[in-house]
């Protein structure tokens, strides 16, 4: 793990936070790939067992008591689709299997993952508080900011490139919002590659001056996650 603030660490792609066990997801966005197969791209289905293969790996290293998945667990917008109600469902039973508590925060993806919520009555809020740690989706500036917000929603991701080669990574990024510390969560999801930084417009609101901010790249085979310092140096 690679620590962050107090009592906060990245590992892998998610967040931990250390003091109360609880692990921050952002983007799953499950149901992409038959959203990609409606647009004429056919991608095997692979995706939920690569989520699961990760989740594993990550709770082999902590002690997991309470998962927040802060944003965007499902793809389509205005529907939820025959693969988005299988697979959350299906998520929700493997945290349910291990006695962990679930969280969902709404992000912009999730207009109508309310019946699935219901259903396996899991608590769903517009943004979480712990402490002086704010953790919101990342589409929309919280009119209560404080010490420290954890978001999704970016995407965040970064090309390297050594002479002709080049390969793209995704990336924590650290920097400031106002008088906040803003804490930036890659996309879980692992068919989506993520926003390169150093070309993309931002997405959220609560991101400025991005050249600022620290980038923590994750290598996705060794889950390791590094410190690459701040993105005008990588320019």
């Amino acid at each position: 793990m690679l620590k962050l603030s107090p009592n906060i660490y990245a590992i892998d792609l998610c967040i931990y936070l250390s003091d109360i066990k609880a692990l921050i997801i952002s983007d799953l966005h499950l149901g992409y790939e038959e959203s990609l197969q409606k647009r004429g791209v056919l991608v095997p289905k692979t995706m939920f067992k690569l989520i699961i293969k990760r989740l594993d790996w990550i709770l082999s290293q902590v002690s997991v008591e309470k998962v927040i998945l802060n944003g965007d667990i499902k793809h389509e917008f205005g529907t939820i689709s025959v693969q988005e109600w299988r697979e959350v469902l299906r998520l929700i039973e493997y945290f349910e299997k291990k006695d962990i508590e679930i969280l969902a925060i709404k992000g912009n993806h999730d207009t109508i993952f309310s019946p699935i919520a219901r259903k396996k009555q899991i608590k769903e809020v517009k943004e979480a508080r712990h402490k002086d740690i704010l953790i919101a989706h990342g589409d929309y500036v919280p009119e209560k900011l404080s010490k420290i917000i954890i978001i999704g929603h970016e995407h965040p991701a970064i090309t390297l490139r050594e002479k002709a080669k080049s390969e793209k990574f995704k990336c924590f990024l650290k920097g400031r919002f106002k008088k906040s510390v803003l804490i930036v969560l890659p996309s879980f999801n692992p068919l989506t590659e993520g926003s390169d930084v150093l070309k993309k417009e931002v997405l959220s609101p609560l991101i400025k001056n991005i050249s600022n901010f620290d980038v923590y790249i994750v290598d996705d085979k060794t889950h390791e996650v590094m410190a690459f310092g701040k993105i005008k140096t990588l320019v």
